[in-house]
């Protein structure tokens, strides 16, 4: 089958369309209950359908996870404190969500999630939306049901019905159907932003030339000769954006920048359920509306009295960056593998890098814990800290709640990698490269202060120390034959000479400890490593002992991973044992023009084990050898 020919195939929308009478309509509401239901409760139920799973004690939503990284928890109390209770009908769902946070923090893509998302349910059979045939608000057919008769229903079908018949619908039911609800015509509808079905944008603009038309709709003035005055709702066109998105979701863009007429609009809507429009009287509507703002005209919002009774009908979600910079590289993967540069040679680290900077930029000192920002940094990553544990994490992530409501926005980083990718386009892009691409931006950003500047200049340096760090490390344990099998034997040689010292520690006759006594020069050597004075060596040995026992007593081998102090002191160790072994291997012959066998050696398990291109493994090589030979 050719493209055209799909092209012309029958639409989606074609194959599930149903039409019948509002009879068959209820008929249709026994078997499936759940087309009954509200715009608040279709979207939670959009975003559950997904799946749901818990890590560590939290929710997390599918809905946004191949679009979102490292905002979970800030998804978690979206859905939790708004939608879940709307969708229960508490009086959350009477409150607008307002999505604060600073600029490209992924308020308008978590709208834009959340309307593709809503297009795509309506064309299931869970998310299925009914509606009176020929209404330009896509209007609730159970608005049809009397007043009067509405808890009988709820007795039969179990639904609420909230809301009333339009007055557009009302003069239908009179003229066109004698009043006999029952013949009501009703018909399946789809929701599309592109067709003006079921989601609207609302962005403000000049408040003087702007009309409040664009949200409530406005009178067809060539249909009053037909009609005879502008109160026949027939002459009206319910084109606005709160018309078009009744029933599913409105967007209202930099909400708080609109003149105040547009925003007293919605008191009515949320609490009440309606809004009030030219010479009609109120209309009832059922849409989601979500807003969006940055921090300081928040602020500046909420220092006015005049506004006190919108913010009560508020409920403000702070959207952050994000402070994981394993999460903060996968936004800049996805946007590298969207564009049309995807196959640029990167190398290891290189994005990782920049995402450490970012995250460095939104953090803030301590003042309950002695911890550095870049330690800080990967606590909150997930990487265990000698010294720190869980609910220390806890208590950092408590000291500052605006933390990463402010610092470099993921926009300025991913344009200075763009340029670096295009600058480099036909070699290999490493993270000096894109820190040089940074800090060049910097120096032109026009919003960043001087004192900002200087910060942000020293944690480029402090990023690019983590850089150097991690690729000696990995230079290093490319130069040592099977480093695992060396780090492993080294390690049982230091467990042997511990328990020695330790039984000889507690003899009064040291000599009865056995011919062959403890190697402290061998125990000094690891140890210093990792800066275990002389007098706190026999606590740092008598830990490692019962962290031993107690590993041995579950039945688990002590292993070099065990103990992250001891690990780093044994690969320190080995790494200044074969430290002129590195320097030979890394260096390049330049005479001869060539590299050694030793640096192909080096430059192959690079590629093999740590995903190096041949290229890149060839850089960095020679770079950590320059690192060595200072």
């Amino acid at each position: 089958m050719g493209f055209l020919d799909k092209v012309n195939e029958q639409s989606p929308e074609k194959a599930l369309a149903w039409e019948g009478t509002f009879a068959e309509y209820l008929d249709l509401l026994k078997k499936k209950p759940w087309i009954g239901q509200s715009a608040h409760s279709r979207i939670y139920n959009m975003i559950v359908s997904q799946g749901v799973s818990q890590v560590d004690g939290h929710k997390r939503y599918h809905f946004f996870e191949e679009t979102f990284f490292g905002l979970e928890d800030t998804l978690e109390r979206l859905v939790e404190e708004y939608f879940h209770p709307a969708a229960k009908g508490l009086d959350v769902k009477k409150r607008i969500l307002l999505l604060m946070g600073p600029v490209s923090g992924g308020k308008s893509t978590l709208v834009t999630q959340l309307k593709k998302g809503l297009e795509r349910y309506t064309r299931t059979d869970q998310g299925a939306v009914y509606a009176i045939k020929g209404c330009p608000m896509a209007e609730d057919p159970l608005h049809l049901i009397p007043e009067h008769l509405r808890e009988d229903f709820y007795q039969e079908y179990g639904i609420r019905i909230r809301g009333q018949l339009t007055p557009l619908n009302a003069l239908r039911l009179q003229e066109e159907y004698g009043g006999k609800i029952e013949d009501v015509k009703i018909e399946r509808v789809f929701f599309s932003e592109n067709n003006r079905r079921g989601i609207g944008t609302f962005s403000p603009s000049d408040p003087k030339s702007q009309d409040i038309s664009e949200l409530t709709g406005s009178i067809d003035f060539s249909t009053i000769a037909t009609y005879g005055t502008e109160s026949d709702p027939r002459a009206y066109r319910f084109d606005g954006e709160l018309n078009i998105a009744n029933r599913g979701l409105m967007e209202f863009q930099e909400m708080l920048k609109a003149d105040e007429k547009f925003l007293w609009h919605l008191l009515s809507l949320t609490q009440e359920g309606n809004f009030k429009t030219g010479r009609y009287s109120l209309i009832s509507a059922d849409p989601l509306i979500i807003a969006h703002t940055n921090e300081a005209e928040f602020r500046y919002f909420t220092q006015n009295d005049k506004n006190e009774a919108l913010r009560s009908r508020m409920l403000v979600i702070p959207v952050p960056y994000t402070l994981h910079a394993s999460a903060e590289e996968k936004i800049y993967e996805k946007m590298i593998r969207e564009s049309e540069l995807s196959d640029v040679d990167i190398a290891p680290h290189a994005l990782k890098i920049a995402a450490i900077f970012s995250i460095l930029t939104r953090l803030k000192s301590s003042s309950i814990r002695q911890i550095d920002l870049l330690h800080k940094l990967k606590l909150y990553d997930g990487e265990h800290v000698e010294g720190f544990s869980e609910e220390d994490v806890t208590e950092l992530k408590n000291e500052h709640h605006d933390e990463g409501m402010s610092g470099i926005d993921p926009r300025f980083i991913m344009n200075r990698i763009s340029l670096a990718l295009i600058e480099k386009e036909d070699s290999i892009v490493n993270a000096l490269d894109i820190l040089r691409s940074i800090k060049a931006g910097l120096r032109d950003h026009s919003t960043i202060g001087e004192k900002d500047r200087e910060k942000y200049i020293n944690l480029i340096m402090l990023a690019r120390e983590e850089y150097d760090n991690l690729v000696k490390k990995e230079v290093q344990m490319a130069s040592i034959e099977s480093f695992e099998d060396s780090a492993e034997a080294l390690l049982n040689l230091y467990l042997d000479n511990i328990e020695r010292y330790c039984q000889e520690e507690t003899l009064v006759d040291p000599i009865t400890a056995g011919e062959q006594g403890a190697d402290e020069q061998l125990m000094r050597s690891i140890e210093e490593h990792i800066g275990v004075s002389e007098s706190a060596k026999r606590g740092f040995r008598e830990e490692i002992l019962i962290r031993a026992s107690t590993y041995a007593r579950k039945g688990k081998t002590f292993s070099i991973h065990s103990h992250e102090g001891l690990y780093k002191a044994l690969q320190q160790k080995l790494f200044s044992d074969f430290k002129e072994v590195i320097k030979v291997n890394t260096s390049f012959s330049h005479a001869a023009g060539d590299k050694s066998r030793a640096v192909k050696d080096v430059i192959a398990r690079l590629v093999d084990k740590y995903g190096y291109s041949p290229r890149a493994a060839e850089d960095v090589v020679e770079y950590v050898g320059s690192l060595l030979h200072y």
